[in-house]
């Protein structure tokens, strides 16, 4: 069963905090949730589904519901890290387009800054996952990961330092204009190339801030958004996909993306050359090109020449990207920037982003995330929106 056209979002928020000590996740999660259901005059009573993930304190969505005093007919956990709030407006629609429900409701929330947790920690996931006596004795950090996915496509594809940098550039000339964004400093390739080394061949620069915050989508059935006083945003198509480590035999010259966003894609009956406007997933400055070329914006190997000299920058390049900021510059809540992505989305359709980076007249939108890591295990979602 296609999805084209049997939702719409209705709704989006993206929470304004980027540190919060006093807050806990379940405030964040429900000042997320009502400032969503806001956005398009809806309450909680409206909410008969409930999507959440692993960010979700508790037994999740179970916490949540009885926390927010939902009393949903459908609920969805389903968790791939970052790309968990792409998939779950895929799912969603699934349900509307199914009877499941007719208001469903996707939060997310975490205070990762606040609680001192980023990529140059190891995590621990537990010790009865089945990688773990494999992986945990050489202390993976989330970092050195996507640096060796780096290394590896500069090693096959000639892709330099300075062309990483770009992407760092692109997203602060967009997230000067955002007065919520922790980094607003224009900077530039040089000042990329001469922030600290972090991870070889990553800087500083190219990683994405830790932030503290959430945000919230309202996805609902077509007729009940036609009579909401927004914009009408459809859901055209959708993917999600994974991809492992194939047992210690993977392949780093690719991301799960390439399935994702081929399905959706397909479903939507369009083609990347019909994307007025993309966000792109931006953990790393690495992360943003792999996904760029998999999603067939360039061809592979292609994607460093793609983004150089401001081919992202909205006004300026050929395929304006994140222009909130990103998860490179703007916020990375929960270490989990999916919704982000979708939310600016929302904002480029509806024309509610600031006027300095808003794409004219934009009809069609992409949305990408990741979840987990691009060189090992990690999840792709992909959606297609389109304003009506």
């Amino acid at each position: 069963m296609s999805i084209r056209g049997q939702a719409c979002i209705a709704g989006a928020y993206e929470h304004p905090t980027r540190k919060a000590p006093d807050k806990t996740v379940a405030q964040l999660h429900m000042e997320s949730a009502v400032g969503a259901l806001a956005d398009c005059g809806l309450s909680l009573r409206d909410v008969d589904g409930y999507f959440c993930a692993g960010d979700a304190p508790g037994l999740g969505m179970l916490n949540m519901v009885e926390y927010m005093g939902l009393k949903p007919r459908h609920v969805d956990s389903t968790d791939t890290g970052g790309s968990s709030y792409l998939i779950h407006v895929s799912h969603a629609a699934q349900a509307i387009a199914a009877g499941k429900c007719d208001v469903a409701l996707i939060t997310l929330a975490g205070r990762p800054r606040s609680e001192a947790s980023s990529g140059l920690q190891a995590r621990n996931w537990g010790s009865n996952l089945p990688d773990t006596p494999f992986e945990a004795p050489f202390n993976l950090l989330t970092v050195n990961a996507y640096a060796l996915v780096a290394a590896r496509h500069m090693h096959d594809w000639g892709t330099t330092p300075e062309q990483l940098a770009w992407v760092k550039v692109a997203a602060s000339h967009h997230a000067q204009h955002n007065p919520h964004a922790m980094l607003r400093d224009v900077v530039t390739v040089r000042d990329v190339l001469d922030s600290p080394m972090i991870s070889d061949p990553l800087h500083k620069l190219d990683c994405c801030v830790v932030s503290d915050g959430g945000g919230a989508l309202v996805v609902v059935r077509p007729e009940i958004a036609r009579t909401l006083k927004r914009p009408l945003i459809t859901v055209r198509g959708a993917g999600e996909a994974t991809k492992d480590s194939n047992g210690g035999r993977v392949d780093l010259s690719y991301s799960a993306a390439a399935r994702s966003g081929a399905a959706a894609f397909a479903e939507a009956g369009v083609t990347p050359t019909d994307i007025q406007y993309a966000s792109i997933y931006d953990s790393f400055t690495i992360t943003v090109i792999m996904q760029l070329e998999d999603l067939g914006f360039c061809k592979k190997g292609e994607g460093g020449r793609f983004v150089a000299d401001g081919n992202l920058i909205s006004g300026v390049g050929k395929l304006p990207f994140n222009t909130d900021g990103g998860g490179l510059c703007n916020n990375h809540p929960a270490n989990r920037g999916g919704i982000t992505k979708v939310i600016e989305a929302v904002r480029q359709l509806r024309g509610e982003a600031h006027p300095a980076v808003q794409v004219k007249n934009c009809a069609l939108a992409l949305a990408q995330g990741t979840g987990g890591q691009l060189a090992a295990r990690h999840g792709s979602a992909t959606l297609i929106l389109e304003r009506n």
